[in-house]
């Protein structure tokens, strides 16, 4: 029986997995880092371990959490932390790689969940706030940034700086004093970019299948860097592990639906 073809979200589901390698220690957040994460594990990463942000340490297996909130992320867990101490690993050096979004990123990988808007006391909209984004992104060792990529999302001039990225280019995140890369890579229903070594400016790594550079800079509020030669097609998940993301680890669709519920 032929399997249908991967969807925007499950694809960035497997991308995601793929960015995460055996034996490492991976800073879980809700919505497609969760699927992606518990993806790795069950494909090609069963050694990982997956600490989510409510402070539960590699739960046994179970069904999908709804967020990180959620007393599945807990069940059986060696351990369980308050919030504090669980961002503590990160700054002790315990976290490999953390995942995270938000509702704007600038192409040195600045990240906004403040505001939309150029008015802090009277914005467009109000956001989240920080959460656990600023910890994460200043302490982890790497972070990847997963998200839906349009010219709002990604635009030239954040409306308000929440999680220091590359900050300004070049040496600029080391010389603020902060701990570990930084973002390493930026994943959408696009493609999936890295940061140039230099200037830490966001550069195509490979754009997804029929995806084209001109529909990739349509999407973006900034210019993106187009490395040399002929640009990598993102692999596409194998029906086997199509099977494995939609009967075992999202059964429910409650991530990989789309379009999204």
């Amino acid at each position: 029986m032929s399997v249908a073809p991967a969807n925007p979200l499950e694809m960035l589901a497997y991308v995601v997995s793929r960015h995460i390698k055996d034996k490492q220690i991976v800073y879980v957040g809700t919505g497609l880092p969760m699927v992606g994460a518990i993806l790795a594990k069950k494909t090609h990463a069963p050694n990982i371990t997956l600490v989510y942000e409510s402070g539960g340490q590699d739960p046994i297996e179970g069904p999908m959490p709804w967020s990180v909130a959620d007393p599945v992320t807990w069940r059986k867990s060696p351990i369980t932390m308050e919030m504090a101490l669980s961002f503590a690993q990160a700054a002790n050096g315990y976290v490999d790689v953390a995942f995270q979004g938000a509702a704007q990123v600038d192409m040195y990988g600045n990240l906004n969940t403040h505001i939309i808007g150029n008015d802090f006391l009277n914005p467009k909209a109000r956001l989240t706030g920080s959460g656990g984004g600023n910890d994460l992104i200043s302490l982890t060792e790497n972070t990847v940034i997963v998200g839906l990529q349009t010219p709002e999302k990604f635009p030239a001039k954040l409306d308000f700086i929440t999680s220091p990225g590359h900050l300004y280019g070049g040496n600029s995140r080391k010389e603020a004093g902060l701990l570990g890369n930084g973002p390493v890579a930026v994943i959408t229903q696009i493609g999936v970019y890295d940061f140039e070594p230099v200037t830490k400016r966001m550069r195509i790594k490979s754009l997804h299948p029929g995806i084209t550079v001109e529909i990739a800079q349509a999407c973006t509020g900034f210019e993106l860097l187009v490395p040399e030669g002929e640009i990598p097609v993102t692999e596409t998940p194998p029906p086997d592990v199509l099977e494995v993301l939609r009967n075992e680890v999202d059964p429910q669709k409650i991530f990989i639906a789309f379009p999204p519920r």
